[in-house]
């Protein structure tokens, strides 16, 4: 009986020194089992093979389908595991597989409210909304601070009407949780609904074949959560099994991603949606000359969502009732996740009576820079990978100009190597979780288009590379990363 699985659409990387990124053995649990036609018949185990597998912990007996039991050690495991016999025809349980290939990303959708501020208007437009021209030192500060961050424009959930309604959002010293969260438990889960019916109608299959919903936030807190509201709103199934991860910070998008591939290669058939939404309304107040935060976060962030459709096996599955094909985009081929010694301070927030609270990051771009190679060598170079950082394509979140800068200049990359990047911060600013995926996209378009005029006159050069890496930031300071493979151009 086999109980391991190879990643059999795992293709050979660049310069692999004969690696293999499998095996993948199934964990084995004290009980007696038969397999037949894809089933297993279990029943209790007999007490001398219990007896055996608790008394030698890191062993497992073993024999073939008419041998009998071979201890092995549980550090020699490989791919073909055969279960000790016991011919019954008791109660029949058919057990889920796990897929045969890697995940891929088999849909994307972005979403923005539409209240949009020209960033060289927003100085005039914050200092206004909270009713602070009179500080004029702050409002040129400000205005210096929105010139260095290479954002043109950006979304928000918030208007000037909002604002005037709730005057407590200006003044720190105010509770204004509670109406933040009365106005955000609507808010972001239907901008996250936006973001998911785009995915789902570029999926080409009905939202209840959905089997697993992940959602990452930080501007609303509930129970029931966001998560429940985005299932009911996008009419995924009573049964699909959701995920929330509250308060990751920047790099949620890229985690859950991480999380997704997880659940979509150990679950055949398992079709996962990503969801990260983010309004920036959980952290506005009125800027305040004792903390630089209340100049820099605004003068950065802005609202959005993302959402993606990930599976394993494009076009394997067949689902009755629809005949849609499966395009995959991306095949995500490995993932890591490392936290930088030493700086848990560079980057924290607290949630407060007045909302959410940053506390300035201090040297946040040096520390990625000193630190961004070492984390994409112990991520990438130990699947057999050796190659140029240049031969990769790059899906890198947007923190900030200065983060971009240190991580081009940290790894010597080509200008136009981060440009996915810089775009989306240009065009959105910072989303913090959601910015990942809006940057997949961006390098989407770019995988399958060349010589594109955008927006501005600006020119889209073709990505041609196949291999490329994904890099989620976040507090910790919190470094993900995950080995892309382009399948959709």
């Amino acid at each position: 009986m086999q109980c391991g699985v190879h990643l059999k659409n795992a293709r050979t990387l660049p310069k692999l020194a004969n690696r293999s990124i499998g095996p993948h053995p199934l964990p084995m649990a004290p009980a007696t089992l038969f397999a037949a036609n894809n089933a297993i018949r279990c029943q209790p185990c007999p007490p001398r093979l219990l007896s055996q597998c608790h008394s030698s912990p890191r062993r497992l007996h073993l024999a073939s389908a008419s041998g009998r039991g071979a201890a092995k050690p549980a550090s020699s495991l490989s791919t073909t595991w055969e279960c000790p016999t016991v011919h019954s025809q008791e109660s029949l349980i058919r057990l889920p597989g796990r897929a045969d290939g890697l995940a891929n990303v088999l849909a994307i959708g972005t979403a923005n409210p539409p209240n949009c501020v020209l960033q060289e208007e927003y100085p005039d437009w914050f200092f206004r909304v909270t009713q602070t021209d009179h500080l004029t030192h702050l409002k040129a500060k400000m205005k210096r601070i929105c010139g260095r961050t290479e954002i043109k424009k950006r979304y928000f959930h918030y208007d000037e009407d909002l604002i005037r309604s709730n005057p407590e959002f200006l003044d720190s010293t105010l509770p204004s949780l509670t109406a933040r969260q009365a106005i955000t438990a609507t808010a972001v889960p239907e901008l996250a609904a936006a973001a998911g019916a785009k995915a789902i109608a570029e999926w080409g299959r009905p939202p209840s074949y959905i089997t697993h919903l992940i959602f990452c936030t930080y501007s609303c807190t509930h129970m029931p959560g966001a998560d429940l509201r985005l299932a009911s709103l996008l009419g995924l199934s009573p049964s699909v099994e959701r995920t929330m991860l509250y308060f990751t910070g920047c790099n949620s998008g890229a985690a859950a991603l991480r999380l997704a591939k997880d659940v979509a290669e150990n679950n055949r058939g398992a079709r996962v949606l990503v969801a990260c939404a983010e309004t920036s309304l959980i952290f506005f107040r009125a800027p305040d000359e004792a903390r630089a935060d209340t100049l820099v976060f605004p003068a950065l962030f802005g609202d959005g969502a993302g959402a993606v459709v990930v599976g394993s096996d494009p076009g394997t599955t067949t689902i009755a009732g629809t005949d849609a094909a499966e395009r995959p985009l991306f095949e995500l081929v490995s993932s890591a996740q490392a936290t930088i010694p030493g700086s848990a301070h560079v980057a924290s927030t607290t949630l407060a009576e007045c909302g959410i609270v940053y506390d300035l990051p201090k040297g946040q771009p040096s520390f990625v820079a000193d630190n961004i190679e070492h984390c994409l060598v112990n991520a990438i170079w130990t699947l057999g990978l050796r190659c140029d950082w240049n031969d990769l394509f790059w899906v890198v979140h947007p923190g900030g100009r200065a983060v971009l800068d240190g991580i081009q200049g940290s790894l010597k990359l080509d200008e136009s190597k981060l440009s996915a990047s810089r775009r989306v911060l240009s065009e959105y600013g910072n989303m913090s979780g959601a910015t990942i995926i809006f940057v997949l996209d961006e390098m989407r378009r770019r995988q399958r288009k060349g010589d594109q005029l955008l927006d501005g006159g600006e020119m889209m050069e073709k990505e041609e590379c196949e291999w490329g890496a994904m890099v989620g930031l976040g507090p910790g300071l919190t470094v993900e990363t995950m080995l892309l493979r382009a399948t959709g151009n």
